[in-house]
C-alpha cells in the first residue's frame, strides 16, 4: 500500500464523517495519529495501518449505516463504492475485536464470510492499540479508561456494553503487546 492510498483514505474519511459526525471524525484523526507512532516498527505495513486507522469508523456515517453495525457497513462501503484493497477492508471490518460484537448482533457469519480476519496479528494488534488508546474526541487515553468510557456511554447491558466487556481482556492484551513493541524501539 502506498502514500496515495493513505491520502485517499483521509479524503474519504473526512468526506463521510467530517461534517456529519465531527466528534467521530476527531476520534478517527486521533486513531490515525497513534498509527503514525506505531508505524515506525511496521515497515511497509505502516501505510495500511494508517489508512485503516482513519477509516475504521467510516461505517458510522449516516448514509452508510445500513445494518447499524459500523465495521460491516464501513467495510462494505469501502469494497463496493471504492474497490478498496481487500486487506484494508478486512482490517476495517474486524477492528477492535468486531467479530465479538457481530456475534452479539447476529452478524458473525456475515462478517466472517465477507471479511475474514487478517492473518497478521501484529497489524491487527496495532489497529486495536490505536483505536482503544484514543478517546471519542481524539485524545490519548489508556485502554482501561477507554473500555470504561464505552461501557458508561452505551450502558453495560447494551449490545456494545456486552461486547466490550467480553472483548476487554483481549483488547488489553493487544494493547500490552504493542506497548511492549513501542518500548523496545530505539528513540
Amino acid at each position: 500500500m502506498d502514500k496515495a492510498t493513505q491520502d485517499w483514505a483521509w479524503c474519504v474519511g473526512e468526506a463521510e464523517l467530517g461534517a456529519a459526525l465531527p466528534r467521530r471524525w476527531a476520534h478517527s484523526q486521533g486513531v490515525a495519529a497513534r498509527a503514525e507512532e506505531v508505524g515506525r516498527f511496521l515497515g511497509k505495513e505502516a501505510t495500511l495501518l494508517a489508512a485503516a486507522a482513519i477509516l475504521h469508523d467510516v461505517g458510522y456515517a449516516p448514509r452508510l449505516a445500513i445494518t447499524g453495525f459500523h465495521p460491516l457497513d464501513g467495510a462494505r462501503f469501502l469494497r463496493d463504492e471504492h474497490g478498496a484493497d481487500k486487506r484494508l477492508t478486512r482490517l476495517v471490518a474486524n477492528h477492535s475485536f468486531a467479530l465479538l460484537e457481530a456475534e452479539e448482533r447476529g452478524l458473525r457469519e456475515e462478517l466472517a464470510t465477507e471479511f475474514p480476519l487478517l492473518d497478521d496479528p501484529l497489524l491487527v494488534d496495532a489497529l486495536v492499540y490505536c483505536d482503544m488508546t484514543t478517546t471519542p474526541d481524539g485524545d490519548r487515553t489508556t485502554a482501561r479508561e477507554r473500555v470504561a468510557e464505552i461501557v458508561d456511554r452505551y450502558g453495560a447491558d447494551s449490545v456494545v456494553g456486552r461486547f466490550i466487556r467480553r472483548a476487554a481482556s483481549e483488547i488489553f492484551s493487544s494493547v500490552e503487546r504493542i506497548e511492549a513493541s513501542l518500548a523496545a524501539q530505539p528513540r
